[in-house]
């Protein structure tokens, strides 16, 4: 996916994705899942699989028959397809706000981490009811950046406190709909019954500052990509600062969480 506000919003290596924010995205799965309720022997729809954490949950600890996941990147979906090799589970390539697939094909349509970089998320949300069946599960999660997704709130609060006119990189300004209320505006408007909100908390441990820092310069996602674009001395600056805004223990460990806010909805 490609943002469209300052440096390009990049997302391709699976890797590195993995190791800034998917670690911690495989930790809300468990719960949002378990939330959802789907009944066993469900056929899934993952808009936006990414690096494969969603899909994976789902095969994991929801009993599917099958598992279809689409992305954008086909390097994401290129990585997918060597990590995850169980015969329920497919992956191509697609858009989400026209998604490659007829009316009332799945029981559940789901999204992590995926509507906030959509240029509209509305129309995604209309896609996945479209291709749910009537009773079936619409459901999403989205990062809390204004809030408490704790490792970006540090990384933006310093980058704005030293360079004002990063204001509007800052996710937290950017992604309005990563808030319970707008992410429940768009499942109404989308025509879903029983809209509920909730957050989701997962601890974010970093050994070291080093295990924190070390994926703000992989170039994947918003805070990265403002990241590598700086020179050296304004990179080294943004470093020192956030190291001294951190509550580092005694052992050098980091403990923070992230929240997520995920939305569902019935068909």
């Amino acid at each position: 996916m490609t943002g469209t506000n300052g440096p390009a919003d990049l997302w391709a290596s699976g890797d590195d994705y993995d190791s800034y924010v998917g670690r911690w995205s495989q930790l809300v799965t468990r719960d949002f899942l378990a939330w959802l309720a789907v009944a066993p022997g469900s056929h899934w729809l993952d808009v936006g699989c990414g690096t494969g954490a969603l899909s994976l949950g789902i095969l994991e600890t929801q009993a599917p028959l099958t598992v279809h996941g689409i992305d954008s990147s086909a390097g994401y979906i290129a990585y997918v397809q060597t990590q995850i090799q169980d015969k329920r589970a497919t992956f191509a390539v697609g858009d989400a706000q026209v998604l490659p697939s007829s009316d009332a094909t799945y029981d559940a349509a789901v999204s992590g981490l995926v509507l906030n970089f959509l240029p509209d998320p509305g129309l995604a949300v209309q896609e996945m009811a479209r291709v749910t069946q009537t009773g079936g599960t619409v459901a999403a999660y989205v990062w809390d950046y204004a809030g408490e997704m704790q490792m970006m709130r540090h990384f933006w609060d310093v980058a704005v406190a030293l360079d004002p006119a990063v204001r509007d990189l800052d996710e937290g300004r950017r992604f309005p709909l990563c808030k319970p209320e707008a992410l429940e505006s768009v499942f109404r408007t989308a025509g879903l019954a029983n809209v509920t909100t909730r957050a989701i908390d997962v601890p974010t441990n970093f050994r070291s500052f080093d295990d924190y820092w070390s994926p703000f310069l992989g170039g994947q996602g918003p805070a990265p990509s403002y990241t590598m674009s700086l020179d050296e001395e304004r990179k080294t600056a943004l470093r020192d600062r956030i190291r001294s805004s951190l509550p580092i223990a005694a052992d050098g460990s980091i403990h923070l969480i992230a929240r997520t806010w995920a939305a569902r909805g019935i068909r």
